[in-house]
């Protein structure tokens, strides 16, 4: 696609700029380097951060820098179990690490959240990584790297702490507030579709990824349960259209048992009609960003739905009448920014009380309706996926205009995205990443195939296991 050579030129050098060496040898790349604020946590590589980083390597044939993340980050993982609460999860993946020290005297020093604003543990970095494994293993053809018992035991490590017996009856993933991409307080505790979209790809790449012996026999088989109720649960509950918006204003409330229809007992009056039923088109719908006891959150969470799309944990119908919704809403979500990380905001007492006064998520700020330009890519990957480039080169081109005069920031405020962010760091590499991303992937399509998967068969009935069952 036609942007200019100038503008990629100065996005290479930037993240090439960016990249972290540990012993002389590149292992990640820093989440900023903006020179006018202090680093805080902005020096290290973040695992989320990374991947969008990691690739633009892979598609431009640079795969050292990924493999060597990949084996640096396997060694941080948490292998022992601790009877000390204040220590990460067994089989957690940290949240980033920093490099520490001079030339052989160099170390490696993982985050798991025990240092973070907040102290949040990130659920989201185990998922991420075993996606970027597979893509790896998909752009170099070197499948005996995931085949290596460290990185087969990493993996099962990974799936005992998503798979095993737990306090919930459905297939999704239960995790806590800030567990992901948005990673403050912003009542999404429970299950947000972010991560049960980040789940399902885990899972379909554990299953491509893991060997079929004794060691793997039940989270080979563990996998395989889980895939197809998940995928449908998800279709199934979360979907929302114009159809499906009827069905939920005629819903019946305390109903008991298991033939029961309102499953969640949602209370028709929590849901913000009167807005919906005019937002969403006629031929458009999305995914609810979370769905639990008498709680349908009817925000439209971009990376939840675009992920969902790329994984296709959407259905065919699905993916296309989320890239309609998104076109037809393309002043809400895109506007003069690409793209909103959710949207509508939460605004005037509700996101004092649901955010906990945050002034990082005021309305139309950062995680509160702001603008992230690193959802570019994942724009890009669903406009792939349902033949529907043109909203990805409009996005792009969009983003072309603004991103360089305005030093690449993290993300942009207001209803339109016409703010700099309040608190933004500038020369955030994953916003130099995602805009370099989705160029290569709408030059080169065949590339989303190192991410995307292809829909499996949903039988009609059937339910979630874990390994005790």
């Amino acid at each position: 696609m036609a942007v200019e050579e100038a503008l990629l030129k100065e996005a290479w050098l930037a993240l090439e700029k960016s990249i972290i060496y540990y012993l002389g040898r590149p292992v990640g790349t820093v989440a900023a380097y903006d020179p006018e604020m202090d680093a805080l946590n902005y020096d290290q590589c973040f695992i989320r951060d990374f991947v969008s980083s990691a690739l633009v390597f892979l598609i431009k044939g640079e795969t050292e820098i990924v493999r060597n993340f990949l084996e640096k980050t396997l060694r941080l993982q948490a292998k022992e179990r601790q009877w000390d609460f204040f220590q990460p999860g067994f089989g957690l993946m940290p949240a980033s690490f920093k490099v520490e020290g001079h030339g052989v005297t160099q170390d490696l020093r993982a985050d798991f959240g025990e240092r973070a604003i907040g102290r949040v543990t990130p659920v989201d970095s185990s998922l991420w990584w075993l996606l970027l494994l597979r893509a790896y293993v998909k752009v170099t053809g070197d499948i005996s790297l995931a085949h290596q018992p460290s990185f087969q035991k990493g993996i099962r490590l990974i799936l005992d702490l998503c798979l095993v017996s737990r306090f919930d009856m459905y297939p999704t993933l239960l995790v806590p507030d800030g567990a992901c991409m948005i990673d403050r307080r912003m009542g999404i505790a429970g299950h947000p579709l972010e991560i049960q979209a980040l789940f399902y790809g885990a899972l379909r790449a554990a299953q491509e990824l893991l060997l079929e012996n004794e060691e793997n026999q039940y989270f080979v088989q563990a996998v395989n349960n889980r895939i197809a109720p998940l995928q449908r649960h998800i279709r199934d509950e979360y979907w929302l259209d114009a159809e499906r918006l009827n069905v939920i204003y005629r819903y019946q409330v305390e109903e008991y048992g298991e033939e029961s229809f309102n499953k969640f007992n949602i209370y028709s009056d929590s849901i913000p009609f009167d807005w919906l039923v005019n937002w969403i088109p006629e031929k458009g719908g999305y995914l609810a960003g979370n769905l639990g006891p008498s709680q349908l959150d009817c925000r439209f969470f971009a990376l939840g739905n675009l992920m969902a799309i790329a994984t296709s944990l959407a259905s065919d119908h699905q993916a296309h009448a989320i890239m309609e919704l998104i076109i037809q809403r393309q002043g809400d979500l895109i506007s003069q920014m690409p793209m909103k990380i959710c949207f509508p905001a939460l605004e005037n007492s509700e996101w004092r009380l649901l955010t906990g006064c945050d002034p990082k998520n005021r309305p139309w700020s950062y995680h509160n309706g702001g603008s992230w330009p690193v959802l570019l890519w994942m724009l890009a990957a669903a406009a792939i996926k349902t033949g529907r480039k043109e909203i990805a080169y409009e996005a792009i081109a969009i983003a072309a205009k603004r991103l360089s005069q305005d030093g690449w920031p993290e993300y942009y405020d207001g209803q339109s995205g016409r703010l700099i962010g309040k608190e933004a760091r500038k020369f955030q590499t994953w916003t130099i990443a995602g805009f370099l991303l989705a160029v290569e992937l709408m030059n080169r399509p065949e590339a989303l195939s190192m991410l995307s998967f292809e829909d499996v068969i949903v039988p009609p009935n059937g339910n979630g296991s874990s390994l005790s069952d």
